[in-house]
């Protein structure tokens, strides 16, 4: 079977996005039959969205800067908790 890249349109922001051949690849490959509907950003966005609301966040304290931070873990009384910029800091290869 042969594919072509595709225009098609966002249901949620109506611009014209590409479904590429590598794409279309993956779709047959994994037997999905229905085109994406959402373009890559939407796709992402409404990913994120999903995610974050079934997320519990925390508010703590930083235990290095002592600014607020919201974790999406329930922090223990044994373990200092950081702030994303101090937790970047001290963790540069966890941050990437």
């Amino acid at each position: 079977m042969s594919f072509a890249d595709k225009m098609l349109p966002c249901r949620e922001c109506g611009v014209d996005f590409v479904f590429s051949v590598g794409e279309q690849e993956f779709y047959a490959q994994k037997g999905l039959m229905n085109e994406p509907q959402r373009c890559p950003t939407c796709r992402a966005q409404r990913r994120r969205q999903r995610s974050s609301e079934s997320r519990e966040m925390h508010e703590v304290v930083c235990a290095e800067c002592g600014g607020p931070a919201l974790v999406p873990f329930l922090p223990r009384n044994d373990k200092p908790v950081y702030c994303s910029s101090c937790f970047a800091d001290r963790n540069p290869v966890a941050s990437r």
